[in-house]
């Protein structure tokens, strides 16, 4: 089944990500992991000491998103960053780093953003389709 990403959610993770050049966005993306779907996200600071070549989600943002989860808020379905001097694709460190648990990363760089789903052997490209919200 093909990923659905609403349009104004593509345009707004290109935006952000040229507005952080030099250094790298992050954030969360929020849906419905059940119907595959991404409409929302929630900016996060990065945190990370080298935040032009790598991005630390900060953990209030995940906190957060967490209890808003419980209380009937959005669904955390994943999480997004961008390569401001890469491609659009897991680096190594997006590799190390990733936990394997199913969930969603997309990666933003140039005018591109490209969706994985991280498993256990690694990255797995998603197909999606821009939808209307």
């Amino acid at each position: 089944m093909t990923l659905q990403v609403t349009s104004e959610l593509f345009d707004a993770l290109l935006a952000e990500a040229a507005a952080a050049r030099p250094r790298e966005c992050c954030g969360l993306l929020l849906g419905e992991a059940g119907e595959r779907r991404i409409d929302a996200f929630t900016a996060a600071t990065n945190v990370h000491p080298q935040p032009e070549t790598h991005f630390e989600i900060d953990p209030q943002t995940l906190i957060d998103a967490h209890r808003a989860m419980r209380s009937g808020g959005p669904e955390l379905v994943g999480y997004y960053h961008s390569h401001p001097v890469g491609q659009a694709r897991p680096s190594a460190t997006d590799t190390a780093m990733a936990a394997g648990d199913g969930m969603i990363w997309a990666i933003v760089a140039g005018d591109t953003v490209t969706f994985w789903r991280s498993g256990n052997a690694g990255f797995s490209a998603l197909p999606y389709r821009l939808v209307s919200r």
